[in-house]
This record gives structure tokens, sequence and C-alpha cells, in this order.
């Protein structure tokens, strides 16, 4: 057809743009001139947890392997046991033995000790991840983390509490039995602070919560919704930092994690379970993390909050320009990610 480059149309989905994260108002990079299909992300060398002897998993019998003393088991009907919290047994943080936290100064800079609780949230079947449990089982989890969350919330020198987890070895996973962190720590992080500051400031110009606002359009425009329920939403984020980054986020607003109620730790846990399993059967298990973003424990009050659910697959390699700038490049626009997962 004169006048028509059919090379240009063809092409012209691909494209470069940056794109303002609403909350915290960083910017990122879409830029699909590279990229792949959907199922080209999708690991080369499929990871098979079930190819690593349970024998010697430290995580599969932690009385035998010398971890601390539980803070928190789950039985099971057969005297066995489903799930279990147990101390680090090398922490990043170190148990208060009593005193104040010592702040300490060196010419211009500070520092202070690091004090705080560091445990591991370990599931009981070797074999099975979160994207491969019954929801079920992915609700006994959250249960366990608010539990421990609301134990420690109120100790002296705890201000945050941050749980985690990592899934294979790019993603820090050392042991690769399926378990969960979590840090009660002195200190809220700059990314944390960043999502509380975006959240107020947003709050006072439009009266309205930015999480909210977020899941309001998600929910209308229906392009990045990957899974959703009576209770949670999970969808790529408009801005994504990492190639199919998901969130999984209550509907109702709700500022704290720990404030959780039953019927939400099933909906949250069959959110979550869904999410993970899609991650698994579409990109052939990949490593990922994944991490509860919630109001701190620091004794303010955080109205404009929303706490949520991170996924971040490991499927991105920081490079030069990323390291410098702090600005991520992803390959695929959040829109496909979502087609992409939704479907499968």
């Amino acid at each position: 057809m004169p006048g028509i480059n059919l090379e240009t149309e063809k092409n012209k989905t691909k494209s470069t743009e940056l794109r303002q994260d609403l909350v915290t108002g960083d910017w990122v990079v879409v830029s699909t001139i590279r990229a792949k299909r959907p199922d080209e992300f999708a690991n080369k060398e499929i990871n098979d947890e079930s190819g690593e002897d349970a024998k010697g998993c430290l995580f599969c019998d932690p009385i035998a392997s010398g971890q601390e003393k539980d803070v928190l088991i789950y039985g099971t009907g057969d005297s066995d046991w489903s799930l279990r919290v147990f101390p680090n047994k090398y922490p990043a943080f170190f148990r208060p033995t009593g005193g104040q936290i010592m702040h300490k100064e060196e010419g211009p800079y500070f520092r202070m000790d690091s004090i705080g609780y560091h445990e591991v949230v370990v599931t009981r079947d070797h074999d099975k991840h979160i994207g491969r449990m019954d929801p079920i089982m992915v609700a006994e989890v959250l249960d366990a983390y608010q539990s421990r969350y609301i134990d420690l919330m109120n100790k002296k020198s705890v201000n945050y509490i941050d749980i985690f987890h990592n899934h294979g070895k790019s993603a820090g996973a050392h042991i690769i039995h399926p378990h969960s962190q979590l840090m009660a720590i002195p200190v809220v992080s700059p990314y944390v602070q960043s999502e509380l500051y975006g959240a107020e400031k947003y709050y006072q110009a439009n009266k309205h919560c930015v999480y909210c606002a977020i899941l309001e359009w998600e929910k209308e425009a229906q392009k990045r919704i990957v899974f959703e329920n009576e209770e949670f939403i999970v969808f790529c984020p408009f801005a994504a930092r990492a190639n199919f980054e998901m969130w999984v986020m209550p509907k109702r607003h709700k500022p704290y994690f720990e404030r959780i109620t039953e019927n939400e730790k099933m909906a949250g846990g069959e959110a979550l379970q869904k999410a993970i399993a899609k991650l698994d059967k579409g990109l052939n298990n990949p490593d990922f993390n994944f991490y509860i973003h919630t109001s701190p424990c620091d004794g303010r009050d955080y109205p404009h909050f929303h706490w949520h659910i991170e996924i971040l697959p490991k499927l991105n390699i920081w490079a030069g320009f990323e390291i410098s700038t702090g600005i991520e490049i992803v390959t695929i626009g959040p829109e496909d990610a979502a087609e992409y997962l939704k479907n499968i």
C-alpha cells in the first residue's frame, strides 16, 4: 500500500519508554525493542528441587542439624510437623542481651549495633515450594508470619519487621529446602520510607490512598491483572522493576499486615500460591524473591499506607546503566507479562 512503511507498522508495538512509579516517584524503563516472547524468559535449565538429596538437609530435621529451639511449631495429626520457626543459626541481627543499643561515631560516619531478631520459617516438604503447595498450607505460612510479627513487634529496639522469601541460588537461597526469613530490626529501610513518604504525599494531594487508586485503575483497565479472588488481587505493576514482577495486594485498605484476619489469610494464601504457581509453570520454576511491605511497628500511625507482597523473579541482570543510575530496564511490558501469566 502506498505511503505505509510495512516494517514500521510491524514493529509498532516495540518501543522504549520511561514510566514513573506512582508511589515513590522512581523511574523505570520499559524497553520492548529487544523484546522476547513471554515463554522465552523461561529457564533454559529447569530448577529441580527434587533432585537434591533431602538426607543431609539442615531443615528437614532442624533438631538433628543443631538448629536452635523452635519459637513456633505447627503439628499434624500424626505427630509430625508442618511448619516450624526457629532463630537463624547465622543471624544478620543479634538478639539483645540487655542495655541500650550502642550508637557510635567515627569522623563523619555514624553506626549502631546490629541488634534485633532473625528467624527462619520452614515448611515441612523438602520438594514443595509455595507455588506447589495447597493454598491452605500457604495460609498457614501467612499465619506463622503474623504470629511471629505480633510477638516481636513490641520488643525493645524493634521498629520494623522484614519478612521475605528467597527461592533459588541467584535469589540468595543457600539452602534449597523451602523457607522464609523474618528480621525484626531497629531501623526502617529507605525503600519502605520512600513508599511511606510517597503514600502520604499522594494522600495529601488527592485525599485518597495511592494503592487504592492503583487497584481501582487496574480493575478498570484489566490489562495487568493476573489473578483475583474476593479479598486479594495479583497484578503486574505499571512501573515494573523486573520482568514478570507481581504484587499481591488486599482489595480493602489495610495499613498493617499483622491485623490480617483468618478469612484474609485463606484468600491471601490462595493469591500468593497462584502467583508463584504461574511463575513455576510459565517460566520453568525461575529463582525469585518475595517480601511483605507493611507499616513499621515504631509506635507511629501510618493510615495512608497499604500493605502488600512484592514478587520479583530473578530474570534481570543489572549492568552498567542500571547500576550507575538506579533506573531498571525491563524487556517485556507488564501488560504482556500479565497476559501470559493470567492464561497459565
